[in-house]
């Protein structure tokens, strides 16, 4: 299905109002003890001994990203291949109980909004002197991974060292470059390597919903509402993201201490119910078949696949992260990864990150965990799940508005929608133009593609009504 945009004014005072009311208590700017220290340790940019200068980094990321964690190389070796993934040296810039690190504590990660960015640390940090930007020197954690013929990890360790990445691509041209056969020998070793772990991803049971994205834009002064498919690229990359996680949940448990991203297997009943939806759609989910195999035999761009797509969400419930220091946590695996995982690569962004780096790094050397670092530990679950929490709130609210100012205006018109969840008598609808996600009263079926009148599109509180 091609993307569709809607582009909306971004000086609209009602729209500017209402996504300004979702982030009126979020702290924007930093108290002045934080951004002095941000300051001072950013002048000196401290930089590990080690230089690796030498290794030929890339970034890849959205377009526009300043807050660059990830730099990647990876090459051809005689057994398989090797992966060289740089992850920006935060805790370098961090002092442990000092004010960078209280604040970061209380934020928990970067809150992003239609209207700008709400940053886990200060902009001089995570866009300027920690940000793996080309040709800037920087320091970084790199991550060593030695990859068989099947792409398989088969040694790890992570130490710190010097880096400078060569360029920054975004996916669209990284993709385009793939596709053209004008990419560099690192990027076509990303798709061989990527395409490798998706296999090896099937193999573990591992299941992802690979739904088209909703997003909104700030482009050319105008918000931009935009439902795209992902590029293959991004997958690939996020498959050396999650092969990194995995290697650094490894180390700590062969460790004894860390902290784990867990998350159950969905009970019996969710099972059970979730058959009986995809039954119930005409696409039954058979029993010899894992749960990961099956979502990825779906194509979202059918109505009655997109709502079996929707319904699956269900079975991806109860993420947390589980610390320990000596015995492991009872629950050890990402029940999505089907596997041990870890959140060790965007400590820009997200706290939990820079400390789980920490515990690698001296684990990999031999050395013990900082006391500051394990202290920390048990305290990160709750820092982390508020912050999940406003991040999600923020997400929602903010697509409520940007909805509801697309079709403002347009009540009574009738539009073209599959259903993708109902009850009694209202369910959830997706439009086929403009890309709207919405509540809609009537009798309605899961899967079916229907006709709906506009009733109510409200932007000050991001309220959209349909009526089948």
């Amino acid at each position: 299905m091609p993307s569709t945009s809607v582009r909306l004014d971004a000086d609209s005072p009602e729209l500017t109002a209402a996504l300004a009311e979702i982030t009126k208590d979020l702290p924007r700017a930093f108290p002045p003890e934080v951004q002095a220290e941000a300051d001072a340790i950013a002048a000196i940019a401290p930089l590990p001994e080690l230089d690796r200068t030498d290794v030929e980094f890339v970034t890849i990321d959205p377009l526009g990203s300043t807050d660059l964690d990830q730099a990647l190389f990876l090459s051809r070796e005689i057994a398989g291949y090797r992966v060289l993934y740089a992850i920006a040296d935060v805790p370098a810039f961090v002092e442990p109980g000092g004010a960078i690190d209280a604040e970061a504590r209380r934020r928990g990660q970067t809150i992003y909004a239609p209207d700008g960015r709400i940053p886990l640390h200060p902009a001089v940090i995570s866009e300027g002197a920690a940000s793996l930007l080309p040709g800037q020197l920087r320091g970084a954690f790199v991550w060593d991974l030695e990859l068989d013929a099947a792409a398989k990890v088969t040694q790890s360790t992570v130490y710190r060292a010097r880096v400078q990445s060569r360029e920054q691509l975004d996916y669209a041209t990284a993709q385009k470059r793939l596709d053209e056969g004008t990419a560099s020998d690192c990027l076509q070793l990303l798709r061989e390597v990527g395409l490798k772990r998706v296999a090896l991803e099937h193999e573990r049971g591992g299941a992802s919903l690979g739904t088209q994205e909703t997003e909104i834009d700030l482009r050319d002064g105008r918000y931009v509402l935009v439902r795209r498919t992902p590029h293959p690229v991004e997958d690939w990359n996020a498959q050396l993201s999650l092969m990194t996680g995995m290697a650094a949940a490894q180390i700590m448990l062969d460790g004894n201490v860390g902290i784990l991203r867990t998350m159950p297997p969905a009970d019996d009943e969710a099972v059970r119910r979730f058959r009986r939806q995809t039954q119930a759609l005409g696409a039954p989910w058979p029993a010899d078949v894992r749960y990961g195999d099956y979502l990825r035999t779906l194509d979202v761009s059918q109505p009655r696949h997109l709502a079996i797509m929707h319904a699956a969400a269900s079975l991806f419930r109860g993420a947390g992260y589980s610390p320990f220091d000596g015995a492991p946590p009872s629950q050890t695996e990402q029940a999505a990864v089907a596997a041990p995982y870890a959140h060790v690569t965007a400590p820009l962004r997200r706290l939990v990150d820079r400390f789980g780096l920490v515990v690698c790094e001296a684990l990999s050397a031999g050395e013990p965990v900082p006391g500051w670092v394990r202290q920390a530990l048990p305290e990160l679950p709750s820092a982390m799940s508020r912050s999940s929490q406003v991040a999600g709130q923020v997400d929602s609210q903010a697509l409520n508005v940007v909805e509801a100012a697309v079709l403002a205006g347009r009540e009574g018109e009738v539009f073209e929608a599959t259903v993708l969840s109902a009850s009694d008598s209202f369910g959830t609808v997706q439009l086929v133009d403009p890309p709207v996600v919405a509540r809609c009263n009537g009798t309605l079926e899961p899967g079916a593609s229907i006709r709906a009148t506009l009733e109510t599109a409200e932007v000050s509180t991001g309220t959209v009504l349909f009526r089948a």
